[in-house]
């Protein structure tokens, strides 16, 4: 017997597929981010160590990633795109 049920009644089954077709999707889109940051910093020429290019692509946080992504086009090394933002500066506060 095959039993069809309709999208929305909230099966096990369906809740399961649903939750990792969400996972596939981010972990796609992660691993997009993680790609356009590599290419963008060698582009710049930016010197990419293998260290720091493992640390970028095995990166699952998106908005670690965005944030690294922003950061690209103004950062002169790997050790400028990691490091933690000092935050706003006196003139910025007062602005």
């Amino acid at each position: 017997m095959i039993a069809t049920y309709f999208p929305g009644r909230g099966t096990l089954f369906e809740q399961t597929y649903l939750e990792g077709k969400a996972e596939g999707e981010a972990k796609g889109e992660a691993k997009g981010e993680a790609k356009a940051i590599l290419r963008f910093l060698e582009a710049r020429g930016v010197s990419v160590p293998e260290e720091a290019r493992d640390r970028i692509a095995g990166c699952t946080d998106l908005d670690l990633l965005n944030h690294w992504l922003d950061r690209t086009p103004h950062v002169e090394s790997v050790d400028e795109l990691f490091a933690e933002d000092p935050g706003p500066t006196a003139d910025q506060a007062e602005a």
